[in-house]
C-alpha cells in the first residue's frame, strides 16, 4: 500500500524550488493523509578550502545560503500550509543539524553559519506553531562523501587532521545507526519542540 512519488529538483535555484513547492501543493491537501513528516536533509558543505577572509564573492555566498537556508524555509512553510491543520492529524518537521550549528570550525564559515541559521529558523517555527513538532537533530560525524571532502579539502590543517583522525580511528558513524536514533526520537516523541538534540546525547 506504500506509494512513492519522486521529484527531482535543484533546490539551489528558483525554478527547482518552484517545482518542488508545486508538487507539495498538489499532493499534500489529499484528505486521507493523517501525518506529515518533513525531513530537511538537503545541504552542502561549501568551499571549505577557503578561510573567512577568502569569501569575497557575493554570488558564491548568496548561492550557498539560497540552497542551504532559503530552500529549507520555503519548502517547510509550503508543506505546512498545503497540509493544513486537520483534526486527529500530526505534523512533524525535522532539520538535520550539526555540531557546527553551535560551535565554530575554522575554514567552515559558510557551513557553520548556515547550520546555525537553520537551527534558529526552526526554533522560531516551534515558537510560532505550537501544534507542529519541530526537531533539530545533529546526526554526528557520518561516514559520507561530505566527510571525505572535510578531511581532504578543509583549508585549516588542524581541522583537516581532526577529520582524518576520526576516519583513521573508526569513529565515524554509520548512517543507518544515526538514522535509527532519529527514528527512536520521533517514535518516543518526548523531545522539547525546537530542541537541538545530538547523536551523542541520546
Amino acid at each position: 500500500g506504500l506509494r512513492v512519488h519522486c521529484v527531482a529538483a535543484d533546490l539551489g535555484c528558483d525554478e527547482g524550488l518552484r517545482r518542488a513547492a508545486a508538487v507539495l501543493r498538489e499532493l499534500l491537501p489529499a484528505p486521507h493523509y493523517g501525518r506529515l513528516l518533513l525531513v530537511n536533509n538537503a545541504g552542502s558543505l561549501g568551499d571549505v578550502s577557503k578561510s573567512f577572509l577568502d569569501l569575497t564573492d557575493p554570488h558564491e555566498i548568496n548561492s550557498y545560503f539560497a540552497f542551504n537556508v532559503t530552500s529549507a524555509l520555503l519548502l517547510t512553510s509550503t508543506a505546512l500550509q498545503a497540509f493544513g491543520e486537520r483534526p486527529g492529524s500530526s505534523r512533524t518537521v525535522v532539520n538535520i543539524s550539526s555540531l557546527c550549528a553551535l560551535k565554530p570550525f575554522r575554514s567552515w564559515a559558510l557551513y557553520c553559519s548556515g547550520k546555525a541559521s537553520r537551527d534558529m529558523m526552526f526554533q522560531v517555527l516551534a515558537l510560532e506553531e505550537p501544534h507542529v513538532r519541530v526537531l533539530n537533530y545533529a546526526p554526528g560525524p557520518l561516514d559520507t562523501d561530505m566527510q571525505l571532502l572535510a578531511r581532504t579539502k578543509t583549508g585549516d590543517p588542524g581541522m583537516r587532521q581532526h577529520f582524518q583522525s576520526l576516519q583513521e580511528s573508526r569513529k565515524l558513524i554509520d548512517c543507518t545507526v544515526s538514522a535509527q536514533k532519529l527514528l527512536d526520537l520521533l517514535e518516543e516523541d518526548t523531545f522539547h519542540s525546537g530542541a537541538h538534540v545530538d547523536f551523542y546525547d541520546i
